[in-house]
């Protein structure tokens, strides 16, 4: 099996350009489970890992932009300016797997899979984050909202790679939960994001869908409320809105009802924790 390391986005590019079927792969976190698992059987492989321009982010405080390079490790973004800009990623990355795990994985391997239960992607949701693709003769940029469009399915063309994300920083408070089977190294049975942006509350969820859920009629009746003075009844009507909008299953890590019932409950505190911050 050939595996070819490329050390520019235009060589990366190129090579897919000759092999449309190679796999890509930042980190491999995600694709080496699956090919342990006899999911996957790659013919070739391009490692994105050693390119300079996907290792990179910039935090646009004039624009209120954050740029994050596909291959940048969840680890720079635990802490530092980039947990300070993007709190809620912040705490998304803390939850992804161990320091090794997390040294290695990244935002656009996480994207590339496109897992419901994908940690990075709620947060990439609720931020209104766009998604940067480039092919060997064109780029492109598509609203996450566009971008995931099934379970493990993305809009991505077979001849383009992910380069990168843009993330609006929010003028308000922001912050990521999950649950899983266990306190740690866990895949999420149900997570959320809440983010507030000039008084208006968004939010996005994760593993109770085919894709990541933004729940348009809880935001529209959460922001016809006082959001400066929400109370503890206020809240649970929240979450349980939030209940109403997800569309969960079941499975061997979870139920649907457990799902529905803790997105309601993450919500809740989520909002009581932003609007009491």
């Amino acid at each position: 099996m050939p595996v070819f390391i490329p050390s520019s986005l235009s060589e990366a590019t190129s090579l897919l350009a000759e092999h449309p079927t190679a796999h890509l792969i930042t980190g491999g976190t995600d694709f080496m489970v699956e090919v342990n698992f006899n999911h996957r059987h790659p013919e070739t492989v391009i490692s994105l890992r050693k390119i300079p321009d996907m290792q990179l982010w910039n935090i646009d405080k004039a624009s209120g932009v954050v740029f994050i390079g596909a291959s940048v490790p969840y680890a720079t973004m635990e802490q530092g300016e980039l947990a300070d800009a993007l709190p809620a990623l912040a705490e998304a990355a803390r939850t992804v797997g161990s320091p090794q795990i997390r040294a290695a994985g990244s935002i656009g391997g996480n994207l590339g899979t496109c897992s419901p239960a994908g940690d990075s992607l709620p947060v990439l949701a609720a931020l209104n984050a766009s998604v940067h693709l480039r092919s060997s003769d064109a780029e492109r940029t598509l609203p996450f909202s566009e971008f995931m469009i099934g379970p493990k399915r993305n809009a991505k063309k077979p001849d383009e790679v992910i380069t990168g994300v843009s993330i609006p920083m929010t003028n308000g408070w922001q912050g990521y939960a999950k649950v899983g089977v266990r306190n740690a190294m866990v895949i999420s049975v149900a997570s959320v994001c809440l983010a507030i942006h000039d008084k208006t509350v968004r939010v996005a969820l994760g593993s109770v869908g085919p894709t990541i859920i933004r729940c348009s009629d809880a935001e529209s009746w959460i922001n016809s409320q006082d959001i400066t003075a929400i109370d503890d009844s206020v809240a649970v009507e929240f979450g349980n809105r939030v209940s109403q909008e997800s569309r969960p299953i079941d499975d061997h890590r979870s139920t649907a009802e457990y799902r529905r019932h803790a997105v309601g409950v993450l919500a809740t505190r989520l909002l009581q924790r932003g609007t009491n911050a």
